[in-house]
């Protein structure tokens, strides 16, 4: 044994064994939305703020057409031009005579076309796959000038309710018909809600 005693083993600090602190964190303050401002009305646009475009002023030179030229050698531009109260005018009336007159000698012109083409004798033609051919192309023919005989027989109607003074007024409302719908229809005898309704009437019980 030894005759020393054995020295005490130093102390260790216990400062070194704690583990080294963590830096504080500071927890940030609660953001606080500020109040809401209040939100103004919204201010009526003025006109030149609007996104559609203004609208334009007609063309003098259409709208005064029909006081220098007369009525046949208007365009459809300086018809539509024309005042309200300028409706089914003499102008406007020798515009559509001229307008359905042109319809009815169109028509006639036709009719005379397929007269000569009906009088093609089909007998001659050898191949009877050709010659059906034939026949069938003369009923379409003579179907469509069964309708425009019927067309040709409105338009002499029109014409005469131009000389009476009947033409552009409904027949059933006496309103006016419109010159959109008659440049459309110039034989045209019912305003459109008045077709409509005569349409709607054939729909649910028939002719």
């Amino acid at each position: 044994m030894s005759q020393f005693p054995a020295s005490p083993k130093p102390a260790v600090k216990r400062a070194a064994r704690k583990t080294a602190a963590a830096p504080s964190v500071e927890t940030p303050a609660p953001v606080v939305d500020p109040e809401p401002l209040p939100v103004p009305p919204h201010p009526t646009p003025a006109v030149s703020d609007l996104s559609s475009p203004a609208k334009k002023k007609p063309d003098p030179k259409l709208v005064n057409a029909w006081k220098t030229k007369p009525g046949r050698e208007l365009s459809e531009a300086e018809l539509l031009a024309m005042p309200e109260d300028a409706y089914m005018n003499e102008q406007q009336l020798d515009f559509f005579r001229a307008k359905l007159m042109q319809q009815k000698n169109d028509l006639l012109d036709n009719a005379g076309e397929t007269t000569e083409h009906l009088r093609e004798d089909t007998s001659i033609v050898p191949d009877p796959a050709d010659r059906a051919t034939i026949e069938e192309e003369h009923a379409l023919e003579l179907r469509t000038r069964d309708r425009e005989r019927k067309l040709l027989k409105k338009i002499s109607q029109s014409i005469s309710r131009i000389e009476t003074g009947e033409y552009g007024y409904c027949d059933e409302t006496g309103e006016p018909i419109g010159l959109g719908r008659l440049l459309a229809r110039p034989t045209a005898t019912l305003s459109l809600e008045a077709q409509q309704r005569r349409e709607m009437k054939q729909k649910m019980f028939g002719d």
